[in-house]
């Protein structure tokens, strides 16, 4: 037997995006991970109290929609150390969920964490395009992370001269 339907006469439905919904979901989740922050900051920072440690500084570069972590810097008393080994516990909050994870990791991706959690709520898309470089500053006695941010832009001008 022949199959007679009109392929062609057939349409699939356009799928839609409820950007409402989503921009609902993505405040829920900037405010959860609001109430988590102070948790895992106190719990990175008291590490880097009990190692002595003045100031961490991480640099990151993104660009060509990718990007990433350059270096981690530790100091102590004006000079460079390493990180201390230990582990902590650390709240996470991964896509689409509505409860934080207690996990316990190791201190470099507890700092590493923060920073991505920090750079997709203040600058989403940092990573895209000509992208972004900076660095966080982790201030061990003022118990601050300030990110120092520097967004990357293509610009054209155009000139039209008839003689």
């Amino acid at each position: 037997m022949t199959d007679t339907t009109d392929t062609a006469a057939q349409v699939a439905p356009t799928p839609t995006f409820d950007f409402a919904k989503w921009e609902a979901e993505q405040q829920a989740r900037n405010a959860l991970l609001d109430t988590i922050r102070p948790k895992n900051k106190a719990a990175i920072f008291a590490v880097l109290a009990e190692a002595s440690i003045a100031n961490v500084t991480v640099e990151f570069d993104g660009y060509g929609d990718s990007g990433g972590i350059e270096s981690v810097h530790a100091e102590a008393d004006g000079s460079e150390i390493a990180l201390p080994d230990g582990s902590i516990t650390f709240l996470t909050l991964r896509w689409r969920e509505t409860e934080p994870t207690e996990k316990t990791i190791p201190l470099c991706e507890a700092i590493e964490n923060m920073v991505y959690e920090l750079l997709g709520q203040t600058h989403a898309g940092w990573e895209n395009n000509a992208g972004a470089y900076g660095n966080f500053v982790f201030d061990v006695a003022a118990e601050t992370i300030t990110l120092e941010f520097n967004m990357r832009f293509e610009d054209s001008e155009f000139f039209e001269h008839t003689f």
